[in-house]
């Protein structure tokens, strides 16, 4: 895990400036995230405690949270201890990857008492626990450990707290160069990153390697010199740098992998292109913020994606259905035509009989035909019955084509919903499931509270062209109706992928160049369903031509008067472009 010891240890260190402020606000966004607001020297702080299974984690952010419209019972008890309280300290358990916050806060009856914030970061058994420090009694944890998950750690309201075994790893901090040759002493030159690792507390596989590769450089600059001096040279950089809390943080791009790695110190032992950030919780925010919300996205989509991807499935099996009802009503004239062949031929049949042999008087070539007969019909009734059918045929066609063109257009907002979802921050995935819940796809729990909510204008995505003209881009059909209906005037320039599912796009200028036309094309075809294509057609006309038809489904409209234009999506052309949210 790259968020070992050492990137806590300066984690913690910048966080001291929360200590002695005061908590004002406690959210919990998701099942494993809570949010502090503290107010600390002057300045508001928000910090982020994560016992995500993936991305557990501690820093300070700036990141926008989606609060549910009920509070978890957690988050209740979370607030009953330490909402209004005052941290009184913040530190590391020696180099472990543990957290513990202490905060000063009264009770029911207006006493001061203490109260723990216990974080631990283990991976997919990361917890986050309330503790009483006096009893060592645990309040509550986020992640409930029952006696038959461990026997070990127990981790349920009102049992011990009990601290993750020990490893029996030295501090790195706190070793001299004696005791670090003594370890090394029976080591071989292709097993010291291992070696590292299991010896010290904190230090996670890619620091070992990062150390390994500066001793083995500084003894090959030294003509050969043994590697464990050097090595134990890299490594008391490494630390004291540390000791001191001089850090540099960075994030590079492996060149070949593709993958991020982060650390407190430059890694020299990685190629590719290398980010400094001037604080460990910038560092970290960046790293894993956009990865833990695409990871809380992916969980908060999954039963939406079910639904419309069912609901999709039905209306393509309705639609073949629709299709062979059409086809057979195609043959609605045979059987006009039968019943008055029938007609005619009336005097020549007598009830019981269960055929008919005539002349077809419609056929070019004058052919005999067999006509089926109901025997226990007359005559007159058997050609009635297919004048009945004829009739009945005739007029299920203009109907079935009616719900063929509905299904079509089922078919294709279900589309548009997916598209949507593909590319959902947190705050669209709720505005998402509002339309679905007004279209009836799922139930209105919470009926009163969304239609407050909707009063509320939606949030855009505000890019800025080269030319500082600003391209508004919705990505629901919230979004787009407000963008389109509501925000755009008249002589403001629309695009949208031409029949392709995607987002609404609008230039909120009546004058503007080529270059900014080509990048709001782009970001109509980045935030479509064509966007890992090329050559993507994107149609643009005024706003003053764009309608949408009474009844119609959610982010639906018709266009007239447009010109098409053709892109290929820059996905790193377009995370250049400045953005904002208004």
């Amino acid at each position: 895990m790259a968020l070992d010891g050492l990137v806590l240890h300066a984690i913690v260190h910048e966080l001291q400036a929360c200590v002695g402020g005061r908590i004002n606000k406690i959210h919990q966004p998701t099942n494993n995230d809570v949010v502090l607001q503290i107010r600390a020297q002057g300045q508001n702080i928000k910090l982020l405690l994560s016992a995500n299974p993936t991305y557990p984690r501690v820093h300070a952010t700036e990141q926008q949270f989606m609060n549910p419209v009920e509070a978890p019972m957690f988050c209740m008890l979370f607030r009953k201890h330490f909402e209004g309280g005052v941290i009184e300290a913040v530190e590391q358990v020696g180099l472990e990857r543990i957290i513990r916050i202490l905060v000063r806060h009264r009770d029911e009856l207006g006493d001061m008492s203490s109260k723990l914030i216990v974080v631990e970061i283990m991976g997919r058994h990361s917890n986050m626990i309330l503790i009483d420090p006096l009893t060592d009694t645990i309040i509550d944890g986020i992640h409930h450990v029952t006696p038959s998950i461990s026997a070990y750690r127990i981790v349920m309201p009102g049992s011990k707290y009990v601290t993750p075994p020990e490893q029996d790893k030295l501090n790195p901090l706190e070793v001299d160069s004696t005791a670090f040759h003594h370890l090394f002493e029976e080591v071989s030159s292709e097993e010291p990153e291992q070696r590292l690792v299991a010896s010290f507390s904190g230090l996670s596989p890619l620091i070992a390697r990062e150390i390994v590769y500066r001793g083995r450089r500084k003894a090959s600059l030294h003509d050969g010199e043994a590697l464990l001096p050097s090595m134990w040279q890299a490594f008391s950089e490494v630390m004291e740098a540390a000791r001191l809390h001089e850090y540099d943080p960075v994030i590079v791009e492996h060149a070949e992998s593709g993958k991020l790695f982060f650390a407190m110190t430059p890694l020299t032992h990685l190629d590719g292109p290398s980010t400094s950030y001037p604080s460990a919780n910038a560092c970290l925010e960046q790293y894993y913020g956009d990865k833990a919300e695409r990871d809380t996205v992916k969980q908060r989509v999954a039963d939406l994606l079910r639904l419309l991807q069912n609901e999709k499935n039905k209306n393509v099996k309705k639609l073949e259905k629709l299709r062979e009802t059409w086809e057979e009503s195609q043959d609605a004239d045979k059987h006009r035509i039968l019943g008055e062949l029938l007609t005619a031929s009336l005097h020549t049949i007598k009830k019981g009989d269960k055929e008919l042999e005539t002349i077809n008087y419609y056929d070019e070539e004058q052919a005999l035909i067999r006509i089926q007969l109901d025997p226990l019909l007359t005559p007159s009734e058997n050609a009635q019955r297919y004048f009945k059918k004829y009739t009945k045929m005739k007029n299920s066609t203009a109907i079935v084509e009616k719900q063929i063109e509905q299904t079509h257009q089922e078919i294709a907002y279900l589309n548009s919903l997916l598209q949507q979802l593909s590319v959902a921050s947190l705050q669209d995935i709720e505005e998402i499931r509002d339309e679905l819940m007004e279209q009836g796809y799922l139930r209105d729990r919470n009926r009163k509270q969304r239609k407050k909510k909707k009063q509320d204008k939606p949030a855009l995505a505000c890019y800025t062209s080269s030319d500082g003209i600003p391209i508004y881009v919705g990505k629901n059909n919230t979004q787009n109706e407000y963008l389109t209906n509501r925000l755009a005037g008249s002589t403001d320039t629309w695009l949208h992928t031409k029949d392709i599912p995607g987002s609404h796009v609008v230039i909120r200028s009546d004058r503007f160049s080529d270059e900014t036309l080509l990048e709001a094309a782009q970001l109509a075809a980045y935030f479509s369903q064509a966007k890992q294509s090329s050559q993507v057609p994107v149609d643009y006309t005024f706003i003053k031509h764009v309608h949408k038809p009474n009844g119609s489904k959610p982010g639906f409209v018709i266009y007239v008067n447009q010109k098409t234009v053709f892109v290929t999506p820059d996905e790193n052309k377009i995370k250049k472009m400045k953005v904002t949210v208004k």
